[in-house]
């Protein structure tokens, strides 16, 4: 019988690629509506796995100038209006079993699913949001030469359903800074889901892959017959 707690792991990443994809549908039927000033229009784009491995622009990283400071983290989140910072929103958007919110946005109770070590957190405390790609990798594939507001852009990123991922603390130290070619979660099952999710927040930022990397990410490709990568390009 099919792990009930991978399956439902699974099912919230397809739920999340439907957003992607009605997002850009809505735009799409937007932009069929004349306006005075059009909005550009950021279409959503799904491929194969393999394919979009391949899409990745290659390049030789590197991470000289890098500091966590140039990434602004976390700001007032998508909802100002609302108390909460970036990683308390993204806390109460994935929370499995909803925390009660407190005075200055304060989360008592909830569950939450750390899908990198299958693990169940009944503290928000106990959980690190991660950025599914570092930001300290991301610096290294092109952030480097990103305005301040891009990079707090990025670092804030709820836009995609991927960007941000609540885990466990010992799980998100244990990847740092690392890419797939030196770390994924330590749970085998999720490799594929893992993979899918960093190749698309790459694609989505323009972000570089080096030649280690892409040869580790087309490894893991290979046992993911069936998966795709739908991503939506920043604005």
């Amino acid at each position: 019988m099919p792990d009930p707690k991978t399956a439902a792991a699974r099912a919230r990443y397809h739920l999340g690629m439907i957003r992607i994809l009605m997002r850009g549908l809505c735009a799409a039927a937007l932009a069929l509506t004349p306006l005075a000033n059009p909005a550009p229009v950021h279409a959503a784009e799904t491929l194969p796995l393999a394919e979009a491995v391949a899409s990745l622009q290659p390049a030789v990283e590197s991470r000289d100038g890098y500091s966590r400071s140039a990434f602004r983290h976390w700001n007032t989140g998508d909802d100002p209006a609302d108390g909460c910072n970036t990683r308390n929103e993204v806390l109460l958007d994935e929370a499995v079993e909803p925390p009660e919110v407190g005075d200055g946005c304060r989360l008592t109770g909830g569950r939450w699913w750390s899908y990198y070590d299958s693990t169940w957190v009944r503290s928000a405390s106990g959980l690190d949001i991660d950025h599914m790609v570092p930001l300290a990798e991301a610096w290294d594939s092109g952030a480097y030469a990103w305005t301040s507001a891009r990079r707090e852009a990025y670092a804030n990123d709820q836009g995609s359903p991927v960007s941000l991922v609540a885990v466990t603390a010992r799980s998100n130290r244990s990847k740092s800074d690392q890419d797939p070619a030196e770390w994924l979660p330590p749970v085998a099952d999720v490799h594929c889901r893992y993979v899918v999710e960093w190749v698309g927040t790459k694609l989505r930022w323009s972000l570089t892959a080096d030649e280690v990397e892409v040869a580790a990410l087309n490894q893991v490709a290979q046992s993911c017959e069936g998966w795709s990568v739908t991503y939506e390009p920043a604005a």
